[in-house]
């Protein structure tokens, strides 16, 4: 007799990134049942009970954290705070999944990757660029089954729109985001990690910007990076220019570069050509190719569920999750500054 799997309860704390909505989507979408959520600011807690009734606001984070019966709990709180609180939680024995960036400094991944190993929790980075973007999923159907050969180069280009005048206090800090590279940047050497294959990398190059906004002079408009492994390399690039004119946030693209073709994802908008979002396209030996992903599934949210249940590494390798990372903190740190930067 089959019996269905059981229930994922999970609960959020912390909504300042409105990357949190996207979070508990995919889990809900997945099976997972929302039983309670705390935060701190009075709008961000009516703008998620709106949409989430059948939440209960906790009374305090405590109240979540002793739950027993909650195994998995999800933050987009302000990205400092976050692996503090992925260690308290993987403390109380639950599982995390925290919006990017994971870490501001090497010190909180230092440390988190001592907690994970004592406590054999989960500790999750839900890469929206990557996780719920359903080019990204035909893109690794594509490399797995040859289509492109061995991959020996990705180049990431994360552009965003800026809108600072609506911006929470924290988006100017440096202390509290993390920098550009650390922050946005954490999506592209993901997905270089992913596409390639690769288990280690260096940073060849890094630099960081303030180009065109003294006025906040820790904020970092600008960045780019190289990476190298030993069979591949990838260049990332990412910025706070996406003009206004362009229907979306940002025109968020990634090309990958096989011994026998290439893939280039358009994943949010396609210029001047085909509407909608997750756009691929597949050039090799044999034919030139475009794909409409748009309508696949994204797996992300019932790999975590069931590794949650069955402590297994579908969704994404613990060891994955924390090198990129660490790739993404330590060009992060090494990046030359340019432009109107604070020193």
């Amino acid at each position: 007799m089959m019996t269905n799997p059981p229930t994922i309860r999970f609960a959020t704390i912390g909504l300042n990134h409105f990357h949190i909505y996207g979070q508990t989507n995919l889990l809900l979408k997945a099976g997972a049942e929302l039983v309670a959520f705390y935060a701190t600011e009075p709008e961000l807690i009516e703008l998620y009970r709106k949409d989430y009734p059948q939440a209960k606001l906790a009374a305090s984070e405590a109240e979540i954290l002793e739950d027993a019966s909650i195994q998995l709990v999800i933050s987009a709180a302000i990205p400092s705070e976050r692996a503090p609180l992925g260690m308290r939680v993987m403390q109380h024995g639950k599982d995390f999944m925290s919006d990017k960036p994971g870490f501001t400094s090497l010190e909180q991944l230092a440390e988190t990757r001592r907690v994970q190993a004592e406590t054999k929790r989960i500790y999750s980075i839900d890469y929206s660029e990557r996780f719920e973007t359903r080019a990204s999923v035909k893109a690794t159907e594509l490399i797995q089954n040859g289509a492109i050969g061995q991959v020996i180069q990705t180049v990431g280009l994360g552009p965003h729109r800026a809108r600072l005048d609506k911006r929470p206090w924290w988006f100017f800090e440096r202390a509290k985001y993390g920098g550009i590279i650390c922050d946005i940047a954490s999506h592209q050497f993901d997905q270089y990690l992913h596409y390639t294959g690769a288990t280690q990398a260096e940073i060849v190059h890094a630099q960081v910007a303030n180009y065109h906004h003294p006025e906040y002079p820790e904020l970092e408009d600008f960045g780019d990076v190289v990476i190298r492994s030993n069979h591949c390399t990838g260049y990332i690039r990412v910025d706070w220019f996406t003009p206004d004119g362009l229907a979306t946030w940002g025109d968020g693209r990634l090309t990958i570069l096989g011994t026998d073709g290439y893939i280039e994802m358009r994943k949010y908008i396609d210029i001047a050509g085909r509407p909608g979002t997750d756009h691929l396209f597949l050039v090799n030996q044999n034919k030139t190719e475009y794909i409409d992903c748009s309508h696949l599934a994204l797996p992300y949210g019932r790999q975590l569920l069931d590794d949650i249940i069955n402590r297994t590494e579908t969704a994404m390798s613990q060891a994955h999750c924390f090198l990129a990372s660490e790739l993404a903190l330590t060009a992060q740190a090494k990046a030359a500054r340019l432009g109107h930067l604070q020193g």
